[in-house]
């Protein structure tokens, strides 16, 4: 599968013999027949294409970036490798709880080339109960979701998504490893971009209440309205922080394929644990959209400036 699944070859070649077929035909029927039989045709090429993607997925050979679409999302390839997680000493903004350590991510991953979408989290759940004064609109990220439900919304993805699923793949919130791989796309810098965000990269440092004269209302932007990394994902710096699947520890964890989803982590005061967001949002000032920025937050509680993005990957 080359680029984003569109039109596969075959329906085009059904499509140039359609028109002398509908010509000749006398049958009005026969036509919309043979037009039904191209749409599935159409669709069962495409799921099939992506289906052809599984036994290749855990290995070399895939470049970074290419992309697909799956359940009405865009998704952009992640490779398998290994990578420095988390920050230097001498990085600015550091926070502890940045290691650095050594992540070996063994097998490859689709991540959203954009956070989800209003019109996208509608189409799946339905309105959000919260009015939307921080920016409202069909590609604006959607925000006031908690943790609980995003991942409730990934749940019903992969099911709306169905045959268009390799057996045995589903939608998810990322790993804070994965994650942070997907960010830095092959960087090693603070942003990946390097160890400067200007404005004309992400959308950050936006006041917290109101917009001056120097924004447009609201606070958000609509998806990719800046410039992509270099696996063509957009948004990973600022815009709106995003939930991951682990819950929140002091420390990163190293090794092969860290996940945290099921391991409690640092309690909080009121002995509830929170799990992880990242990425900065248009609140913040810079620092807190470094590629190795984490915070944590409750994942039961939601805010106007915490969004998320999925990941399609094996079970």
């Amino acid at each position: 599968m080359n680029g984003v699944i569109e039109k596969p070859p075959r329906e085009w070649e059904v499509m140039r013999g359609l028109s002398p077929v509908l010509h000749r035909s006398a049958s009005l029927g026969a036509a919309v027949a043979l037009l039904l039989m191209l749409a599935a045709c159409a669709a069962r090429t495409a799921a099939q294409d992506l289906a052809r993607t599984a036994p290749r997925a855990t290995g070399a050979g895939r470049p970074a970036g290419e992309r697909c679409v799956v359940g009405g999302l865009e998704l952009s390839w992640c490779p398998p490798g290994r990578y420095r997680m988390g920050s230097g000493a001498e990085e600015k903004s550091r926070r502890s709880g940045e290691g650095p350590v050594d992540v070996t991510l063994s097998r490859g991953f689709w991540i959203g080339r954009f956070e989800v979408t209003q019109a996208q989290w509608r189409r799946i759940m339905g309105e959000v109960t919260r009015e939307l004064r921080a920016g409202k609109g069909d590609t604006m990220p959607v925000y006031w979701v908690s943790f609980v439900a995003a991942e409730e919304f990934c749940r019903r993805l992969t099911a709306a998504a169905g045959a268009e699923l390799p057996p045995g793949w589903e939608f998810r919130l990322p790993t804070e490893a994965q994650w942070e791989y997907a960010c830095r796309a092959g960087t090693t810098t603070a942003y990946a971009w390097g160890e400067v965000l200007a404005r004309e990269q992400a959308n950050f440092g936006r006041p917290f209440r109101g917009a001056p004269p120097d924004f447009p209302d609201g606070s958000a932007t609509p998806v990719g309205a800046y410039p992509p990394n270099a696996w063509g994902i957009h948004d990973m710096h600022g815009n709106q922080w995003e939930w991951c699947r682990d819950y929140f520890h002091a420390q990163i964890l190293g090794g092969v394929d860290p996940d945290r989803r099921d391991e409690k982590g640092s309690r909080n005061r009121d002995g509830s644990y929170s799990r992880v967001r990242r990425g900065g949002g248009w609140p913040e000032e810079a620092g807190f959209c470094r590629s190795a920025s984490r915070l944590p937050f409750e994942p039961d509680r939601s805010s106007n400036h915490i969004g998320f993005r999925v990941v399609l990957v094996p079970r």
